[in-house]
């Protein structure tokens, strides 16, 4: 490993140049008008992390499986030769060197590297490809005994309730189905992260990204159920007075109280300080009016965490409140049978299970005691607050859609003859599936190391935003190699993959877009004029 730490060494060198470079830019222009050099510093930085995160788990299971340090070194290969020659941003935005001015910086670092970019290391991808073949996969341990149980009961959880019919609920667009989600809530699912004393296990964001990693493997939908109670929770926890936390706090993690967020609003998407929805006072209750959509699970849920303009006098975010708002749960006949509640089904291409919705409110009341913390003014600090776990988890989603797909390609290219022998055979399908791994391990580390800063107590709104930024790249580009392994059968309905691809494109979109989390990275690593 001595010669990756020697290469992280110099890659870590080159992220400082970019990144001043970068402070350069911004002392004479604002961010957004060097979106392109801003944003693939973001990728620069997000890449040297990922590079970081896989060194220390190939170092810490000291050699004990050989498979570790074969996609270590594959990490490092392709990372610092994209870091070298283009970083892809998405497929037609590739950020070069020149694009910052690093051309004599890339040129150090291709020299510091010259070993590991020069080496031909196609037989180390098939050594790799092979061994997924015989049924090995690198190291997954955490090296404590109860995460290691926490991941093996929601695998086997996930394998026997999730896998079996992910595909059939998808195709019928059907909700999860509520045993399920009974079956999920005994497992401790939405209460992970709330403090035991309101009646959840109190665990890490760690914790959380095991578990929704697992449950997103077998479907998204069963992953991003657990967000919602998530974001809800941690509001609650946070900002909630007193009462509200023993009000509400108990009946999430029990999963009696499924909760929905209520944030987006037609028109403004990120841009959350031009919020319209209003939420007024009027004797013992508030009474709300506006429009919300792309509102996940807004049928079947039972409480909405809701912000709303209550201050209309006040610019900007200054106005805006958290409500906490209940309703009562739809039924597939009356979705919505709350008085002055509203709402049409959005039908989307994936990401089923909980359906998405656009809402109307036309003064519908909520209790006094809804204002989170009673407060106004708070909601979109009390917001921000949410968007680390948040994104955490989101990248945890990510890694377990990332993970089904090399599964399912993997499955595939064992099953399929071609030509008289198994395609897993040619190295083309086989370089698919070896990169692929090492994508999926580079985004599961990146990951675990932004919920350990979470917990540490630190503020990681940046390694957040670099795990999801990381973890959607590979949870897509995964579903879209898997679906080719698969041929015109992947493009077939009744294939599962199919509905992987589907999945894994909205996870670079929602709990913010990629260009929301580079544009986040940067301006956090380099600040700069808005």
């Amino acid at each position: 490993m001595e010669g990756l730490r020697q290469a992280l060494t110099a890659a870590q060198a080159y992220r400082g140049a970019a990144e001043a470079a970068l402070a350069e830019r911004l002392a004479h222009a604002r961010i957004d008008r060097e979106q392109r050099a801003a944003h693939g510093f973001a990728w620069v930085a997000t890449t040297v992390a990922a590079l970081e995160a896989t060194l220390d788990w190939a170092e810490t299971g000291q050699g004990a499986n050989p498979l570790d340090a074969k996609v270590a070194t594959l990490a490092f290969a392709e990372g610092i030769g994209q870091l070298v020659g283009g970083l892809p941003m998405a497929q037609n935005e590739i950020f070069r060197p020149a694009d910052l001015g690093l051309g004599a910086a890339a040129r150090r670092l291709a020299e510091s590297c010259a070993d590991l970019l020069d080496a031909d290391h196609a037989a180390l991808r098939a050594d790799v490809a092979a061994a997924l073949a015989d049924g090995h996969w690198p190291s997954e341990t955490l090296h404590d005994a109860d995460l290691d149980s926490i991941r093996d009961q929601f695998r086997r959880f996930t394998d026997a309730e999730i896998v079996p019919h992910a595909h059939d609920w998808h195709l019928a667009n059907d909700l999860i189905p509520d045993a399920t989600v009974q079956a999920m809530a005994d497992l401790g699912t939405f209460g992970v992260c709330i403090p035991d004393e309101y009646g959840g296990l109190g665990l890490s964001k760690l914790v959380m990204c095991i578990v929704t990693e697992e449950l997103s493997r077998g479907w998204i939908g069963a992953g991003s159920l657990g967000t919602r109670s998530e974001i809800a929770g941690e509001l609650i926890a946070m900002g909630g007075t007193d009462a509200q936390k023993a009000e509400w706090l108990p009946r999430i993690a029990s999963g009696e109280v499924l909760p929905t967020a209520v944030f987006t609003e037609p028109d403004v998407g990120s841009d959350l300080g031009s919020l319209q929805t209003k939420a007024r006072r009027e004797g013992d209750h508030w009474v709300i009016d506006g429009a919300k959509n792309w509102i996940t699970h807004a049928a079947r849920s039972d409480l909405m965490t809701l912000l709303a303009r209550t201050m209309p006098d006040a610019k900007g975010y200054a106005g805006l409140s958290m409500l906490l708002v209940p309703k009562p749960r739809g039924t597939e006949s009356e979705p919505f049978p709350a008085n002055g509640m509203t709402g049409s089904e959005i039908e989307v291409l994936g990401y089923r299970g909980m359906r998405e919705y656009t809402l109307q409110f036309d003064a519908m009341r909520a209790p006094a005691d809804a204002l989170l913390g009673g407060e106004e003014g708070q909601g979109f600090k009390q917001l921000m607050r949410t968007f680390e776990g948040a994104r955490i988890q989101t990248a945890a989603r990510a890694v377990g859609v990332a993970r089904r797909a090399l599964e399912l390609g993997l499955g595939y290219a064992l099953a399929r003859k071609q030509f008289g022998k198994a395609i897993v055979h040619f190295p083309r399908v086989a370089d698919k599936l070896a990169m692929g791994l090492v994508d999926f391990v580079a985004a599961r580390e990146l990951s675990y190391a932004a919920a350990r800063a979470k917990d540490g107590g630190k503020r990681c709104d940046i390694e957040a935003g670099m795990a999801k930024l990381l973890g959607a790249r590979a949870a897509w580009s995964n579903a879209d190699a898997s679906l080719q392994i698969h041929g015109g059968n992947g493009y077939a309905l009744e294939y599962e993959i199919s509905r992987v691809l589907c999945d894994a494109r909205i996870l670079n979109i929602f709990e913010g877009a990629a260009e929301i989390q580079a544009q986040v990275i940067a301006r956090g690593l380099v600040g700069g004029r808005n």
